[in-house]
Parts: C-alpha cells; structure tokens; sequence
C-alpha cells in the first residue's frame, strides 16, 4: 500500500501546483485561503479524472489499432490462399477444355482415312 500512495503522492503533486495555480488566478478578494485550498482540490480532482480518462482513452485506441491491425494481416493472407484455390479451379478447366478439341480432331481424322480407305 505505501508504494501506490508514493504514486499517488507523486502525482498529486503535480496536480495540486497545477490546482493551486488555477484556484490562486479565479480567487476573488473576499475569498479566504482554505476556501481556495478547496476550490484548488475539486481542480485537482477534475485534473486527476481527465488524466485518468484519456489514458483509458489511449488504451482503448490502442487496442483498437491492434485489433484492426490483426484484422488486416488475417485478410490479407486469407486472399492468398483463395487466389492459389481460384488458379487451381482455373487449371482445370482449360486441360478440360481442350479435351473436346482433341477429341474433334480425332474424330475428323477416322472420317477423313474412313472415306478414303473405302470400307
């Protein structure tokens, strides 16, 4: 427990000039002094919880980018592997269609020697 209040001791020091500064520059001349050492830590506070928002906010963006960064990488590889499964579905069918070619040839071929041959 001493080393989170040192943190927070260490912190709050610099909240507290930063509240002080504030709450001396808005002072009003009737204003006593522990009203301006109140004032100077409901600024302190609001420092505390701005700060404390915006590195939640910073983490939340980071996970973020790591997330879309995670998505993009997974994207990209999955295109490979749908590219290489596209050319092997087009490989197949020009062996195929030059089967009926073959065939047409061969065909034109017995007529050709079937008609001269006589039979």
């Amino acid at each position: 427990m001493t080393n989170n209040k040192k943190a927070k001791e260490t912190i709050s020091v610099e909240s507290q000039q930063e509240a002080m500064k504030i709450a001396k520059a808005t002072q009003k001349p009737a204003q006593t002094k522990e009203q301006t050492k109140l004032i100077a830590q409901g600024i302190e506070k609001g420092i505390t919880l701005y700060k404390k928002q915006q590195k939640e906010k910073a983490r939340e963006a980071d996970k973020l980018k790591k997330k879309t960064l995670r998505t993009k990488q997974h994207n990209t590889d999955q295109p490979e592997i749908e590219d290489k499964a596209i050319l092997k579905d087009n490989a197949k069918p020009k062996s195929n269609k030059a089967l009926p070619w073959v065939l047409l040839a061969l065909s034109w071929v017995g007529f050709i020697y079937y008609s001269t041959s006589g039979f």
